[in-house]
């Protein structure tokens, strides 16, 4: 039987649950894309989803932001929902503002009320002084950060990341981590992370999901302590078996062998994306 996401009784994250995915399955062409998906985030979760391209990551994800409705099996997703994006998809011909709060209705509180909520947002990604500029005139790193101001002032029960950081260079995406990590300690969602990057993975999330061939192939937690540190011999530990698990050989990135945190992670990401070509 077909379930449509968007379709379904919504689930009330506050009472545990965020996502209860059950048997989803996905083709493409006559390609099975997905296949037979059972996923559960709870309400204040964050979940990292890992896979090589083409296993299936942004197209579950698409699912459960009800993006995609032509798949197979049960889905229950909480009705308010955002999606971030790689790309910022800011409107430039929209000021910042008028991006952070596109879609929204004004209610009983008008659109003063509806440009306080929008300024708000911008204050916690720090972006509130630059409301009324336009899109092409902010950085890469800036312009993700309106794109999670436009999340956040929806207040998602389930925030749909989709490799939001991937175009971003080494010290803005740092940035980008820190700042997600205090955004959703203090609004609480559930997350789900698309993401290639397993140190990414691992520095952010409470559990790691691998697919392989659209089938979960791994689904663990991720316990190492914070503040976590990429040294770390669980860190390390935790990388090679999702490495592993990847299909990618396994990486000695001890600091002890190079000069610097950053010569470890350029490293690693030479090697993690080689194994991809």
């Amino acid at each position: 039987m077909m379930t449509r996401a968007n379709e379904v009784t919504p689930i009330n994250s506050t009472l545990g649950t965020a996502v209860a995915a059950s048997n989803v399955q996905r083709s493409f062409n006559g390609r099975d894309v997905l296949k037979g998906v059972n996923l559960t985030i709870k309400g204040d979760e964050f979940v990292a989803l890992l896979g090589r391209s083409g296993t299936g990551k942004s197209t579950l994800l698409r699912i459960l932001g009800g993006l995609d409705a032509d798949y197979e099996g049960d889905v229950l997703v909480p009705q308010r929902r955002a999606v971030v994006f790689q790309e910022s998809r800011l409107i430039p011909w929209q000021r910042v503002l008028a991006n952070v709060v596109l879609g929204l209705g004004t209610g009983n509180g008008g659109r003063a009320a509806l440009k306080a909520r929008g300024l708000e947002a911008l204050g916690e990604v720090g972006l509130a002084e630059h409301a009324h500029d336009w899109p092409l005139t902010l950085s890469g790193g800036e312009s993700q950060r309106v794109a999670l101001a436009r999340a956040l002032v929806r207040e998602p029960q389930l925030m749909l990341l989709d490799e939001p950081f991937g175009a971003l260079d080494a010290l803005t995406r740092i940035k980008m981590h820190a700042l997600l990590q205090r955004l959703c300690a203090r609004h609480r969602p559930a997350v789900l992370l698309v993401t290639h990057d397993v140190d990414e993975a691992i520095l952010l999330a409470d559990r790691a999901v691998v697919l392989v061939e659209g089938e979960i192939a791994l689904d663990t937690r991720i316990d190492v302590e914070h503040p976590r540190d990429r040294s770390d011999p669980a860190f390390v530990e935790l990388r090679n078996r999702l490495l592993k698990e990847l299909g990618v050989q396994e990486v000695d990135a001890r600091p002890s062998l190079l000069h610097t945190a950053s010569d470890v992670e350029t490293e690693f990401n030479n090697r993690y994306k080689q194994s991809f070509r």
